[in-house]
C-alpha cells in the first residue's frame, strides 16, 4: 500500500493527500515533522535527506517534493493530467510556478501575520512581503479570467497545488487585501470538492 510520511498541518502533505483523494487511492499515513517526529532522524533522511515532508514510499520506491509527488501518482494512475503533452507541459509548467515564483512571496508576511512569529515585525518588510504576494496572485488572477482551470478546461493537479496556495492567501489577515475575483470563483469551486474542500480548512500555522 503507498504510504505517506509527514503531519497533515503542513501544506504540501495536504496537497498528495487531496490528490490521493481525487484518484481514489488508498493509503497509510505516518506523522512527520516537527513537532510531531523530528524528520532529521536517520529513518526519514534516509528517505529524504532535505528533511522536509512529504516523503512517499509505493511498492518500495520512495520519493520527495510534494509537486513530484501529485505528477507521479497521477501520472501512473493516468487521471488528473491533459492526454496531450502540450497539457502535460503547462501542469508543469504551472507546478513550478507555484513553487518557484508564488510561494517564496509569502513567507515573511505568514510568519508575521498568520504564525504571529515574535521574530517578523518589520512593518516595512510585511509590506514588502504582502506587496511581492500580491503581484504574484495578480498574474493568477488574469489568467484564471480565461480559463475555468489553472490548465484548460478540466480539473488537474496543478488545481490542486495552486488552490492549497490560494487557501494560505485568503487564510493569512492581510490589510487591504486585494481583490482578484477570479480567484475567488476559482477557490470557491475548489472548497466545493469533496476531496479538496477537506484540506481547506482553517489554516494552521
Amino acid at each position: 500500500m503507498l504510504k505517506i510520511l509527514g503531519r497533515i498541518t503542513s501544506v504540501n502533505v495536504r496537497k498528495v493527500l487531496w490528490a490521493c483523494g481525487e484518484l481514489g487511492l488508498a493509503y497509510e499515513r505516518e506523522d512527520w515533522g516537527l513537532p510531531l517526529r523530528d524528520p532529521k532522524a536517520p529513518e526519514f533522511l534516509a528517505l529524504n535527506p532535505n528533511a522536509q515532508v512529504p516523503v512517499i514510499v509505493d511498492d518500495g520506491f520512495s520519493l520527495y517534493e510534494s509537486n513530484a509527488i501529485i505528477r507521479y501518482l497521477a501520472s501512473k494512475h493516468g487521471a488528473l493530467l491533459p492526454a496531450d503533452l502540450p497539457g502535460q507541459a503547462l501542469v508543469d509548467q504551472w507546478l513550478s510556478w507555484q513553487v518557484g515564483e508564488l510561494n517564496p512571496q509569502w513567507g515573511y508576511a505568514v510568519f508575521a501575520l498568520l504564525r504571529k512569529n515574535p521574530a517578523f515585525t518589520d512593518a516595512a518588510r510585511i509590506a514588502e512581503s504582502q506587496a511581492k504576494w500580491t503581484a504574484k496572485m495578480r498574474i493568477l488572477d488574469a489568467h484564471l479570467l480565461h480559463s475555468p482551470h489553472v490548465v484548460g478546461p478540466n480539473f488537474t493537479i496543478a488545481d490542486i497545488a495552486v488552490a492549497l496556495s490560494v487557501h494560505r492567501w485568503f487564510s493569512t489577515p492581510l490589510p487591504d487585501r486585494a481583490a482578484l475575483p477570479a480567484v475567488e470563483e476559482h477557490y470557491r469551486r475548489m472548497m466545493a470538492r469533496p476531496a479538496g474542500g477537506k484540506w481547506m480548512t482553517a489554516e494552521t500555522p
